[in-house]
């Protein structure tokens, strides 16, 4: 099948381009992210089709089920022909599904070397380091973990370095360590506190891939939302995703889903320009509320 050829691409170095449209994971795994799919079959036909629409920028994590994600992504589509995929570190899993952080930097090299077995590289385009939690992030150093991670780009193991859950204050500390290609923060918009990292991102060309580009385990609701969704023929979902790849130049989304139709209404949003006035509505919405 042809590819999306209106998918736009970002261009972070000499051997790293990503669409800006991407896919996440996640939501492949079974419920609360742990075990199996619900449909294997489909799980599958997700991943394919997003590769056969154009997509070429796939997040995952080794935590995700665990291992579910990446042995799907494996399975579905390796050996990767130009294809990145998006790896994070900095968590496990308890027997009974709970998240457990885990930096400890001999343990996050550890995770890397179950990515690479679990995909079947042998090296990972992108890793983030997972620092903060959904309620926000911290200024706390990153020195011992982004080192050792930095350490495995030195070897070969990792390609590029990314961080997860940042605050500007770590960008800039491990920006003295190894160059970042990429931030993945919560961020949409109703959640818009990151603004200014969003923007300094742009200026340094370091992409921006907002996790949870649609809420997450509590998906989007805004009157104002809807009203512009509605006027322009579109769902709010399409709506919210526009409005992100339009934030700013380096801005990247990766929306998940299990469903082979949400897929195909999530990639669309490619394809959507929010007018200027619909912009201007759509940024009166209060982050606060």
């Amino acid at each position: 099948m042809p590819g999306h050829t209106s998918l736009q691409t970002l261009t972070l170095t000499d051997d790293l381009t990503i669409t800006r449209m991407g896919y996440g994971a996640m939501q492949l795994a079974g419920p609360n992210v742990f075990g199996e799919p619900r449909d294997r079959g489909e799980a599958l036909a997700v991943l394919r089709e997003a590769v056969d629409a154009g997509v070429t920028h796939i997040d995952t994590a080794d935590f995700y089920g665990p291992e579910v994600t990446n042995r799907l992504i494996r399975a579905a589509l390796h050996p990767y022909d130009g294809i990145t995929i998006a790896t994070k570190v900095g968590a496990r899993r308890g027997d009974d599904g709970s998240w457990i952080p885990s930096s400890d930097p001999k343990d996050l090299q550890a995770q890397v070397h179950d990515n690479l077995d679990h995909l079947g590289v042998d090296a990972l385009d992108i890793v983030y380091l997972r620092l903060g939690n959904h309620d926000g992030t911290t200024d706390d150093s990153l020195e011992a973990e982004f080192t050792a991670l930095a350490e495995l780009r030195q070897k070969g193991l990792i390609r590029h370095l990314g961080l997860s859950g940042v605050s500007a204050a770590q960008l800039t500390e491990a920006q003295r360590i190894a160059p970042v290609v990429a931030i993945q923060n919560l961020y949409n918009l109703v959640n818009r506190q990151d603004d200014e990292l969003v923007s300094r991102a742009a200026r340094e060309n370091i992409a921006f891939a907002s996790f949870f580009p649609l809420g997450g385990f509590s998906p989007l609701q805004h009157g104002t939302l809807d009203a512009v969704a509605t006027r322009l023929g579109a769902s709010p979902q399409q709506v919210a995703l526009a409005w992100l790849l339009q934030r700013s130049a380096t801005t990247a989304v990766i929306p998940g889903t299990s469903s082979l139709a949400h897929l195909r209404e999530n990639i669309a949003a490619a394809d959507l320009e929010l007018p200027a006035d619909a912009i201007t509505e759509l940024d009166t919405i209060d982050t606060n509320a």
